[in-house]
Order: C-alpha cells, then sequence, then structure tokens
C-alpha cells in the first residue's frame, strides 16, 4: 500500500453514544467509516447524519457469522483496514430498567449470578477480541494501522486499588472487572504487534451518560467522546497506551493501567 491511501475505519457499535461521535469525527476528518451496528437500519440512519464518507455495516461481535460478513465486505471494497475502533460493549444482562447503583450492586463478586457475567465477558472481553482477530489479517494490508478498544478507567487495576478515589466502590465483577480482562488483552496484544505496522491503544471516556450507565453520567456524550476522539485521530500516540479525560481521577491523558 501508498503511505497516500485512502484512509478507512471501522467502528463497532457506532449508531448511537459514544461510537457515533467517533464515526462522526473520523468521517469529518477524511476516513470512510464503516458505521458498525447490529441493526442494520439503525446503523443506516445514524449514517444519514453524518457528514462525509460514511457506511453502515452489520455486525454483532458474538455472532462470527456477522463478524466474517463484515469482514468480507471491507475486504471487498478495499483490500485493508486502516483504523479499528472497537466500541461496542454491554453493562449488565439482567432486568432492564434499573439504575445504575442497581446493576452495580447486583453485579459484586460474592452475589454476582455467573449466567450474566458470561453474557457480559461474552461482549466486552470475547467478542472484542474475536473482531480484532477477525480483522487482524486486513490491517496488516494496511500501510499503517491502528486499534483503538474503547474501555474504562471503571476496569484500572492501579485505581481501583487506590483508597482515595471516589470511585472504586463501583469496580464490580462482571462490567467493571470485563473491562480489566479486556485491558489485559488488549496489552497483551501491543506488546505481540509492537514490531508490526499496527500501534494499539485503549481509552476511557470517563463518566459519560450513555445507555451504558442509564443515562446517569456527569458527563455528555459530547464530552465524554473528547479523549476517544482524540485518540482516534492521533497518529503518533505510542502503542499501549491507556489513557482518559484529564478530569478523571486526577488524571491528565495518562496511562489508566
Amino acid at each position: 500500500m501508498q503511505s497516500n491511501e485512502k484512509k478507512v475505519a471501522l467502528v463497532t457499535g457506532a449508531n448511537t453514544g459514544v461510537g457515533f461521535q467517533v464515526a462522526k469525527a473520523l468521517a469529518n476528518n477524511g476516513y470512510t467509516v464503516f458505521v458498525g451496528s447490529r441493526d442494520l437500519q439503525k446503523g443506516e440512519a445514524a449514517v444519514a447524519e453524518i457528514d462525509g464518507d460514511a457506511k453502515a455495516i452489520q455486525i454483532n461481535i458474538t455472532d462470527s457469522t456477522s463478524i466474517n460478513n463484515a469482514v468480507k465486505q471491507i475486504e471487498s471494497e478495499f483490500g485493508y483496514l486502516t483504523l479499528l475502533v472497537n466500541n461496542a460493549a454491554i453493562s449488565n444482562a439482567g432486568k432492564p430498567g434499573r439504575t445504575m447503583e442497581e446493576v452495580l450492586g447486583a453485579q459484586r463478586a460474592s452475589i454476582a449470578p455467573l449466567e450474566e457475567m458470561r453474557t457480559v465477558w461474552d461482549t466486552n472481553v470475547f467478542g472484542t477480541l474475536a473482531v480484532t482477530q477477525a480483522f487482524l489479517p486486513l490491517l496488516r494490508k494496511a500501510s499503517a494501522a491502528r486499534i483503538v478498544t474503547v474501555s474504562s478507567a471503571l476496569g484500572s487495576l492501579a485505581i481501583n486499588a487506590n483508597p482515595d478515589n471516589p470511585y472504586r466502590d463501583n469496580f464490580d465483577a462482571v462490567y467493571g472487572a470485563s473491562k480489566t480482562a479486556l485491558n489485559g488483552i488488549f496489552l497483551s496484544l501491543a506488546i505481540e504487534l509492537e514490531s508490526t505496522n499496527i500501534k494499539v491503544n485503549l481509552v476511557s471516556p470517563g463518566f459519560t451518560a450513555t445507555a451504558l450507565n442509564n443515562f446517569q453520567g456527569t458527563d455528555t456524550v459530547e464530552e465524554g467522546s473528547l479523549e476517544p476522539i482524540r485518540v482516534a485521530l492521533s497518529e503518533d500516540i505510542p502503542t499501549g497506551s491507556f489513557t482518559g479525560p484529564a478530569n478523571f481521577a486526577g488524571t491528565d491523558n495518562i496511562l489508566l493501567w
């Protein structure tokens, strides 16, 4: 591939929330963006609101057939992928309509229903890795490629081990620990790929009001998308980084491990 090749991105879970904001920013900055959505119609509705080169693509990250079909579509249209943004995630698999406090209270390690835990981890951990593994051949074909995975500072062992962290009581065994596992897997991937053309970065949006927390976050989706957008657009960030917004737990775009 030539260094001036068209930049092509896939954002999973991009029909709403942070994923939508990232997809919109990428399209506004010259990328062809595949807007990933489990429901193709919702993806098409999101694309209608994006200026620039955006295409809806159906992808359910827990469905291998859906993942493979998405790979085939992007391969047939471009033959490579410049940027994979792993954004799709769920916070719980229990009774809908509960407050964030109710959800987290039910997901303590001592009482968490294991079946619900498996469901959340199947999306957040195994599904995210499955998508990444499937798209690695296309990422390798780009002249320079990146994998940006939207994680959460709630999964940071360093932050949660600090008694001064005001949010540490929210560290649960289902959602929070799924992000811990995700962080470990993608650090492992960054180490594995550090001698290749592919960079691997993780990013936390901070406490953003989205469906993940029943819209109880303190930051708007536009505010919470700022750091994921910065990381998605930045090509010079060292591989293996995990950053978050400056207002989270006193951090300032520094490593959150």
